[in-house]
């Protein structure tokens, strides 16, 4: 059985009269016809009564126009619902970054810009389990709307997005810093660069991370080579600075994600102002994306780091 079948059948039941029934289903009257006919069919009940002028219904007929109501008046409503839950859903701003943003910058400034400006930001959590490259798949592929990320001129996977369809927002300035766990005395335990014959144990990222390019790319160009064992890397900093806090070794972590534990004793800087690395942090998004609360979002933003520098 077919929906229009049922709205035909309403429209005659109004009109008592097929040829003006057909005119207001917008099709011939034989096609008209026929589909009432194939009702009748798939009802194995006869639901129009053809022998009075005008046309009317038998007991049968009576009793399924309250149902072909009923039913056609919930497909609508059901109708209408799904789309605005499509309108909904096209409105929404997605939004992915990595574990260690989310948890040092997201919470601390994004969020908060959010509050302000009375909008929500569609998070898509499992973005933090991602490598680097996903988050510009993601961007590309537009299954997000905006990118929050680190940049910097060694991440070469960030280049896929640096042309004219895409924009960015220097949003905040970020340091990558080498940290060591502290002895009894409050000194660091590891101190860069270390000794070739005692090198020191060293918590890396993973080569396909946002930031082991950067550290590789900085410490190439110290006039000091860095006598470094590699004895963990992780994709995440916050398991680098949780292995840094035990003694395990040094490691770059955020600034911004160690300033709790630098402040509370038990960590220490590992090396001189030469080993710290700088970082930007960009939000990036597709000028192609029309999303209105998208645009909202990023004139707000654009607005504020205009007006008071980044965040």
């Amino acid at each position: 059985m077919e929906i229009r079948w049922l709205e035909d059948f309403i429209a005659l039941a109004k009109t008592r009269h097929f040829s003006r029934a057909a005119d207001e289903q917008n099709v011939t009257q034989p096609t008209f016809s026929r589909r009432i006919k194939l009702l009748e069919e798939e009802m194995r009940v006869t639901l129009i009564d053809r022998n009075t002028l005008p046309l009317s219904l038998t007991p049968a007929g009576e009793v399924f126009l309250q149902s072909a109501e009923l039913i056609t008046r919930q497909l609508r409503d059901t109708k209408e619902r799904c789309q605005e839950i499509k309108k909904q859903e096209e409105s929404q701003v997605r939004f992915v970054t990595t574990q260690t943003l989310f948890l040092s910058f997201y919470k601390e400034v994004i969020e908060p810009f959010c509050q302000d400006i009375e909008m929500d930001l569609d998070i898509n959590m499992k973005s933090s389990s991602w490598l680097g490259i996903d988050f510009v798949n993601s961007l590309v592929d537009q299954k997000c709307d905006i990118m929050l990320c680190y940049w910097h001129p060694a991440i070469n996977f960030i280049r896929a997005i640096d042309d004219e369809q895409y924009e960015h927002i220097v949003i905040a300035e970020e340091t990558l810093i080498p940290c060591s766990a502290t002895d009894d005395s409050g000194e660091p335990k590891f101190t860069l660069p270390g000794a070739k014959r005692k090198p020191i144990p060293y918590i890396g990222y993973y080569e396909n991370s946002f930031l082991q390019p950067v550290i590789h790319h900085h410490l190439q160009r110290q006039r000091e080579v860095p006598q470094l064992q590699t004895i963990s890397e992780n994709y995440h900093s916050v398991s680098i600075k949780a292995m840094v806090k035990e003694g395990y070794g040094i490691g770059w972590i955020p600034k911004r994600l160690m300033l709790d534990t630098l402040n509370y004793g038990k960590v220490a800087l590992a090396g001189e102002g030469n080993w710290n690395i700088p970082l930007e942090i960009r939000l990036y998004r597709s000028k192609l994306n029309q999303n209105p609360n998208l645009t909202q979002f990023w004139e707000a933003l654009k607005n504020k780091v205009r007006s008071s520098g980044p965040l």
